[in-house]
């Protein structure tokens, strides 16, 4: 299977799961199952922002795209943040 016979809807099924993602991301967040600065958070952000971009593959936006490469570096920077300097315990 190549990358051109792949179904527009494959696309937009990752994209809306993308948009979930981030839905979940955040509502964790605010009900504080997730402390802001975790390493699971911005995992979900990274995984959320790249099913987005996925989906945006099938229509593409270039706004959008931009914000969801923002959100990539974002998560990255903050990954690395909490694997080079994790938050000590006072």
């Amino acid at each position: 299977m190549t990358f051109i016979s792949v179904p527009p809807l494959i696309f937009e099924i990752i994209g809306v799961a993308g948009f979930a993602i981030y839905v979940i991301s955040y509502s964790l967040l605010t009900l504080r199952v997730l402390p802001g600065p975790c390493l699971a958070y911005f995992l979900l952000n990274l995984l959320a922002s790249t099913c987005v971009l996925i989906g945006l593959s099938a229509s593409f936006n270039l706004a959008s795209a931009l914000i969801q490469l923002f959100w990539v570096a974002m998560s990255l920077v903050g990954i690395t943040m909490q694997v080079i300097r994790p938050r000590r315990l006072t």
